[in-house]
């Protein structure tokens, strides 16, 4: 490649100027593919290490901390996708063709808490079962620390389902979860977690969308857009709806700077491996038969 590039110096010196261009234009598209070449097989290196390693990795394999830190990446990017509008939207029941972004965070949530489900219930033992149950619990504290809430609500939300609360847990994780569902107990019109929610301003944030759906199509329902016969605009609807949306706006003021980990993202898999709710009550009920009613 030097010596083709001292040559071609040489003609262009030499007043072979067309020629002289022409070679070096198809020395670089030449130089250009070998390097997009090169760099694809070394990712390609990369996606057959993840591949391999992957597979031989469970969710023990990994620190807490790291997998929270990637739940967290995961779920700020698509949290960042979603326009206001289509939170305004679906409040009012536009449907979800308005509202693809925030359709897809939705989905995204429940796929995380039947993950977390599956990767319980799908152990063989109880000391393997109440494992994966103390390292989500573990996995939870460290999301709260990251005020994400939305992967932390996810993951709660599956370690208190029914077909994980009717086996027999360990005190300590009673207790734990416990003390964790005290975040979104509705008293006071869910007083605890938004009091938690506040306490994150100037941090990075994902809050739980569910709860800004819920408050904004209360202001939609309790509220008529025009006042006296269809004449006046509603400005106080619209100064709720404002302020509530302006919350969601504000948590999008910082983002996290957590280093992608590819291996850890392979195994999540997008959270696509998990049982469907039929599935993980059959498993829940294999792992703690029923007891059948007396004649």
């Amino acid at each position: 490649m030097k010596k083709l590039s001292h040559f071609v110096t040489n003609l262009i010196r030499q007043g072979e100027l067309q020629l002289g261009k022409l070679l070096r234009r198809k020395s670089l598209e030449r130089y250009a593919k070998l390097k997009s070449n090169c760099e694809q097989s070394q990712q390609d290196v990369v996606l057959i290490q993840n591949s391999i390693s992957s597979k031989r990795a469970t969710l023990l394999d990994f620190h807490s901390i790291v997998l929270s830190e990637q739940l967290t990446l995961v779920d700020s990017e698509l949290f960042l996708k979603i326009q206001l509008s289509e939170v305004l939207y679906m409040s009012i029941e536009k449907g979800e063709e308005y509202s693809p972004n925030l359709a897809a965070f939705t989905e995204h949530f429940n796929n995380i808490s039947y993950w977390v489900r599956s990767r319980i219930l799908e152990r063989n033992s109880q000391r393997q079962r109440e494992n994966y149950f103390e390292k989500f619990l573990k996995i939870l504290k460290h999301l709260r620390r990251l005020n994400n809430f939305n992967s932390y609500l996810a993951i709660l939300s599956a370690l208190d389902c029914g077909p994980l609360k009717r086996l027999n847990w360990s005190k300590y994780i009673i207790d734990a979860v416990s003390e964790h569902t005290g975040l979104i107990d509705s008293t006071g019109s869910f007083k605890n977690y938004r009091e938690a929610l506040n306490g994150s301003v100037g941090q990075p944030c994902i809050p739980y969308i569910g709860l800004i759906l819920s408050d904004l199509t209360f202001v939609h329902i309790g509220n008529s857009d025009y006042l006296q016969d269809d004449r006046i605009i509603n400005f106080w609807k619209r100064w709720q709806q404002f302020t509530i949306l302006h919350k969601l706006r504000y948590c999008r003021k910082w983002e996290y700077k957590f280093v992608r980990n590819d291996r850890i993202l392979y195994f999540f898999n997008n959270f696509d491996d998990y049982m469907n709710e039929e599935a993980q009550w059959i498993q829940s009920e294999k792992i703690k038969p029923r007891q059948k009613a007396n004649p």
